[in-house]
């Protein structure tokens, strides 16, 4: 079977966040997509099969880091889209079944997709002791992110704390289910982004998570609310980088970004 490694939220090669997908006939066994997981070794590989017609999705969909699989993965659903539409697959929205719902990804003629997802519903928590010698920065405020995404997002005083962040990912690992999303505002918004954040996820064998669509549903409408409009742009700094369009809609979510194929070959196990 054919299997493809796509870097998503991101126009080139080499940058993003890359995720392994292979489009199926059925799901195998458990066990077989964790290996394959495991040796693809990247944040995600997508595992997809497509659906009897009539049905209120067209494809099912699943993520599986190395360690485990995952409720929700945004850069992994937009690039089994980008390869669906790539390859001739499918045209048009594609809905995808999957733990989180109904997953829709939207082609665009720029060659973007923007994927509707829930968005997460943010609760401000005490920030538990230990986090921030772990983090090693002090939060301003910190916010559980629900069970679709499992990370607690903690505001920090400024994009220079984000970029300087050399967390104890072990200790990070006992304050969370996934992880934790950091983020503060854009020092110059005229660089084209809103706000920074880095992604790390200890629990599910991701120190630092290049680009992650579904911490974007978070960080969506934590930064709406505070800036003032439903549209933004974030960059998530991490050393790959990619930048991810948000657009707050109440319960709903829209990430928009590019995705490039960068390696296809066969699977022969």
């Amino acid at each position: 079977m054919r299997i493809r490694i796509v870097d998503a939220f991101t126009d080139r090669p080499f940058a993003g966040n890359p995720a392994g997908v292979l489009l199926l006939d059925a799901f195998p066994d458990d066990e077989w997509l964790q290996n394959v997981a495991r040796e693809v070794n990247h944040a995600e590989t997508a595992y997809a099969h497509r659906l009897p017609e009539g049905g209120e999705a067209d494809w099912a969909l699943r993520w599986f880091t190395p360690a485990t699989e995952v409720a929700m993965c945004g850069h992994a659903t937009l690039a089994t889209a980008h390869v669906l539409h790539t390859t001739g697959s499918h045209e048009g929205p594609v809905r995808f079944a999957t733990r989180s719902g109904v997953l829709i990804a939207t082609p665009h003629e720029d060659g973007s997709l923007t994927l509707d997802f829930p968005t997460a519903p943010l609760t401000p928590v005490e920030v538990p002791e230990g986090a921030a010698q772990a983090l090693g920065a002090e939060p301003l405020a910190a916010f559980d992110t629900g069970p679709n995404v499992g990370d607690l997002l903690v505001e920090l005083a400024d994009e220079k704390t984000v970029r300087g962040l050399t967390p104890d990912h072990k200790g990070l690992g006992r304050h969370s289910e996934r992880g934790f999303i950091a983020t503060a505002r854009a020092e110059d918004p005229s660089r084209g982004y809103d706000y920074v954040s880095r992604c790390f996820f200890p629990n599910v064998g991701i120190d630092e998570d290049p680009v992650t669509g579904s911490a974007h549903t978070a960080l969506a409408p934590f930064w709406s609310e505070r800036l003032g409009r439903p549209s933004l742009t974030g960059l998530q700094a991490s050393p790959r980088s990619g930048r991810v369009r948000t657009e707050l809609r109440g319960d709903r979510t829209l990430l928009t970004g590019h995705a490039v194929t960068v390696i296809e070959g066969d699977l022969l196990a």
